[in-house]
Formats: structure tokens, C-alpha cells, sequence
């Protein structure tokens, strides 16, 4: 019986975006012209060192710039300040099969006989065709001590057909003696304009239809690698088959979406724990982890706070995108924006070790909803505040503008003093109390004014703490006659609540009255 073939089929492995597009000549090494330069001239002028430390971020360029050299030194129209990628030696570096660029990852071959083996034991023999043997190693500071010991004399006195270059993303894990021997090039993280120019770049001959609010967001989440950079846009790519869309982005990543961050922001600023609340359970609804969220308010807060400060975020074809982080920056104001970034960065490295860290989340922003501006942390301050055992610095306030009315002036300025003793005994007091005025002062009724409803529900939802701050204004005024009204600014209008004024019975001072108000404030 004569059995049927099948043609053989040969499949050509996928090359991924980073491997694709990787510089091949020095030109398109964008962001490190320092490095380029320096090169460059090196090989025109015939002084090119037997070794070089190539320092920086993971994909900044190091081991491209590495190939680049040894192109450029062993090109058969060279040495030349540029490869010509025509000529075979130059076509087999870029494909990676030249047997006289030797690369070596140290991360897995570490040790003394890895180092023996691949490095000292070859240096001896004269390149096979190139005009140099080209050592490359990357990720070098992963050698062992007897490794880096192996390699030094090598390095130190190497033939003059050996040329090696060292890569690594962690300088100071070099030993000195290393490095001394070495002619050193520090790489930088890309600029925001280049990640994107390079994405368009690529996306534009993969005939991607990218959106450019993707672009942006992709290259602030690379974080100044071009590698990283073409991997999101990859893993884009495949999710959105040729589209690639913000959302798109934020989902493949796990991240939250801006709009989305701003709405918590502001909500947090504004003391609407009902909005806040809300927006964290759809976040949480949609799969969404705590670690996530706080590394998008963190990216989120970074781009704010540079809007706020006047800096330079990166050109953004999505003028409504731009807009609204303007706008979101100007609501919640730089002093806001550095105490939510301070918190949240704190919140960050503790995430990791609750046990419940969904509730913990929830409680933490809830918590930063609900104090005013003035009651946060200092920035820098956190990690000292949570060791410390005295009682808090009360937030003190300047005297209030006149009003004309002499007995309203009185007793606004009588408040600020009564306040400001209140606040020295209970964080929590302070935290609702910071921006409360007297707006209204007539028959020894004084309305109090407060900016939030949170504030006053505070106050006003316990008796204790009505009776407790009556007490406080009688050791201040002298008089226990006082009554006290609340309001809440809505629109500009003050709405005075309808709680009945509370009366003192047996006021008390000193002492008495400030450990009663600590347990009361705090405990209540």
C-alpha cells in the first residue's frame, strides 16, 4: 500500500518587537548620544579601549550598543563610525552567529569555570575572520568573587585582538578593580518624546492602528526603557488584533484607568466617602488588586504633580486627556497632591503584608478622605508621626479678618484659641475642627461653619463631643453661656443644621477637661 506524504512545513519562529526593532546602526540608538559620540570618535581617531563598562536601566540600549561596536570595529568598510549592515561579518552579528562575538550572560553562568571556560580559555587564539574578538558579558555584576578574579588578570593585560565589554545594571556591585581597568559609559532612561517617537516608529511599520493616548500611556509605564516599551506595545498589539486602545493597556497590565484615578482623587479631596466607596468597589468588581490600584494613583499623582508644578509631562496628541489632568491638578492643589503621594507611597510598601489588604485599602483612603489638607502628614513627616507618642502639634491659624462687628470678632478670634486647644488634645478632633469658623455670633449663639458635611456629622451625630467643646469654650471665654449652631457651606450658602444646642451642666478645666477630652474625642 503506498502511503500519502505530507509536504514538510517549516515554521518561522516569531521574532518579538524588542529583537525585531533593536538599533543596528548608531544613529538609530536614540537617547544616548553621549555614549554615540564618545564611540564614534574612539573609532575614527584609532584609540579605542580593550574594555568597556556599559552602565544603566534595563533596556536603555547596552547590549544593542555592545553588537554596535563590535559591527562597527570588525565591518569589512571599516573600522567605521558606522556599520554598513551589508557585508557578511555585519549580517552574521546581527543575526548572532558570529563565532567572534562571544556573548555570556552572567546571571547564569556565574562562576569561576563558566568565566575559565567561555572567557580566559579563548583569548588566546586569534579571531577566526573578524579584525577583533568581541567578549561581551551581561548582566556582569552577578559574577562570583573568584569569577571577577579569574577575569581580572584577563582584563587587565588582554591581547590586543581581544576586546571585551561588560554590561550591567547595577554599577556599585563591580569590584573597583574592575572598573578601574574599564573605560565607563553611563545610559540613560528615554525621555517620554523619544519612547513615543519610537513606538509610532514601530507601530507605523507593523501597521498598528494605535491610539495616542495608548502611545503616552505605554511609554510613562516603560519607565525610560525602549524594551519595556516595545513589549507593552507587543502584548497591546496581540490583545487588540492590529487596534490598540487606552483601555486596552490599562486591562492588559491590571492598572486603573485615569479617569477613573481622578474620580477617586477627587473624591478623597472633597470628603464624599459615599462616591469613594463606590468607585472602589466597581474598581474591585472588575478584578482590580489593592497593589494595582495604589501603583495607578502613584503613576497618576507623579503626572499631577508635575502639571502642578509647571513641569513638562510630554507631548499628548489627546487634547481632552491633557485637559482633564489640568484640570484634576488645579482641584486638588500641590499641597494635596504631595500629602496624598506621601501617604499612598507608604501604603504602597505595606500592602504586601496584610492579610485583608482589600478592607485595608478602603480604610486607608477613607481615612485620608475624611481629614482636611491641614491634618495630613507633612511630606517626609509619615514614618516619624507613626513613632511618635505626643500628642499632636495643634494647626495653628492666623487671626481672622475683621468682620466690623466687634462681638463677632471676638468671638472669632475667642474660637481660634478654643479650637486650636481642642486640636492639641485629639488628632481626631483636629482632623474635622482644622477649618471650622465662626460665621454668625448674636445673643451668645455662635453658628459654627464647617467646610465638609463629614465634618459636622462628626460633631453633631454625638453629644458627648457637642458637651465636650462647650467645655472647652468655657475655659476659654470664661462663661459656660455659650450655645452652639452648625453649618455646612454648600454652594456658597451656609445650611445651618437643626440639631439642638447642647448646655453644660457642671463645666470642668485643666487637666480634667483635657484627659476627658482625649478619651471622649478619640474613644467616642
Amino acid at each position: 500500500m503506498q502511503s500519502s506524504r505530507h509536504p514538510q512545513q517549516t515554521t518561522v519562529a516569531y521574532l518579538a518587537l524588542y529583537r525585531k526593532y533593536r538599533s543596528q546602526s548608531f544613529a538609530d540608538l536614540v537617547g544616548q548620544e553621549q555614549v554615540v559620540r564618545t564611540l564614534q570618535n574612539s573609532i575614527a581617531q584609532g584609540k579605542v579601549a580593550h574594555a568597556f563598562l556599559f552602565t544603566g536601566p534595563r533596556g536603555t540600549g547596552k547590549t544593542s550598543s555592545a553588537r554596535l561596536l563590535a559591527k562597527a570595529l570588525n565591518c569589512e568598510k571599516g573600522p567605521a563610525v558606522e556599520p554598513c549592515n551589508e557585508c557578511e561579518i555585519c549580517r552574521t552579528i546581527t543575526e548572532g552567529r558570529c563565532i567572534d562575538v562571544i556573548e555570556m550572560d552572567a546571571a547564569s553562568q556565574s562562576g569561576v569555570d563558566d568565566v575559565r571556560e567561555r572567557i580566559v580559555g579563548i583569548v588566546d587564539y586569534q579571531p577566526a575572520y573578524c579584525r577583533y574578538k568581541v567578549l561581551i558579558i551581561d548582566e556582569v555584576h552577578d559574577l562570583s568573587p573568584k569569577a571577577f578574579d579569574a577575569l581580572l588578570k584577563t582584563i587587565e593585560e588582554p591581547p590586543p585582538h581581544i576586546i571585551f565589554v561588560l554590561a550591567t545594571t547595577e554599577y556599585s556591585k563591580v569590584p573597583p578593580t574592575i572598573r578601574a581597568r574599564c573605560q565607563k559609559h553611563d545610559f540613560h532612561r528615554a525621555t517620554l518624546p523619544h519612547l513615543v517617537d519610537r513606538l509610532k516608529t514601530v507601530a507605523q511599520a507593523e501597521g498598528l492602528d494605535v491610539e495616542p493616548a495608548a502611545f503616552s500611556a505605554i511609554a510613562r509605564l516603560a519607565d525610560g526603557g525602549y524594551r519595556d516599551a516595545l513589549t507593552l506595545l507587543e502584548q497591546a498589539m496581540i490583545v487588540g488584533q492590529g487596534k490598540v486602545t487606552l483601555q486596552q493597556v490599562y486591562d492588559q497590565l491590571g492598572l486603573v484607568a485615569s479617569d477613573v484615578v481622578d474620580s477617586l482623587l477627587l473624591a478623597m479631596e472633597e470628603g464624599d466617602v459615599a462616591k469613594l466607596i463606590g468607585i472602589l468597589d466597581e474598581i474591585f468588581r472588575v478584578g482590580r488588586d489593592p497593589r494595582a490600584l495604589l501603583e495607578s494613583m502613584l503613576h497618576r499623582l507623579s503626572e499631577l504633580t508635575r502639571v502642578a508644578y509647571g513641569v513638562d509631562v510630554g507631548a499628548d496628541a489627546d487634547a481632552t486627556a491633557e485637559a482633564a489632568l489640568h484640570d484634576t491638578a488645579a482641584r486638588l492643589g500641590r499641597e494635596r497632591l504631595n500629602q496624598f503621594r506621601e501617604a499612598l507611597a507608604e501604603a504602597y510598601k505595606t500592602t504586601r503584608d496584610i492579610s485583608l489588604p482589600r478592607l485595608w485599602l478602603e480604610a486607608e483612603l477613607v481615612s485620608l478622605a475624611v481629614r482636611p489638607s491641614g491634618s495630613l502628614p507633612a511630606p517626609g513627616a509619615a514614618r516619624e508621626a507613626k513613632s511618635a507618642v505626643a500628642a499632636p502639634t495643634p494647626t495653628r491659624i492666623e487671626t481672622p479678618v475683621p468682620t466690623g462687628d466687634p462681638d463677632l470678632d471676638q468671638a472669632r478670634t475667642q474660637w481660634v484659641e478654643i479650637r486650636n486647644r481642642v486640636m492639641a488634645k485629639s488628632k481626631t478632633a483636629a482632623a474635622h475642627l482644622a477649618k471650622v469658623e465662626i460665621t454668625s455670633f448674636r445673643d451668645r449663639v455662635a453658628v459654627l461653619e464647617f467646610p465638609r458635611e463629614v465634618d459636622m456629622t462628626w460633631v453633631t451625630d454625638s453629644v458627648n463631643r457637642q458637651r465636650l467643646i462647650l467645655e472647652f469654650v468655657a475655659e476659654v471665654v470664661g462663661d459656660p453661656g455659650w450655645k452652639l449652631e452648625y453649618a455646612v457651606r454648600r454652594n456658597g450658602t451656609p445650611a445651618v443644621d437643626t440639631t439642638q444646642p447642647v448646655a453644660v451642666d457642671s463645666p470642668v478645666e485643666g487637666a480634667k477637661l483635657a484627659e476627658i477630652g482625649r478619651e471622649v474625642f478619640e474613644g467616642a
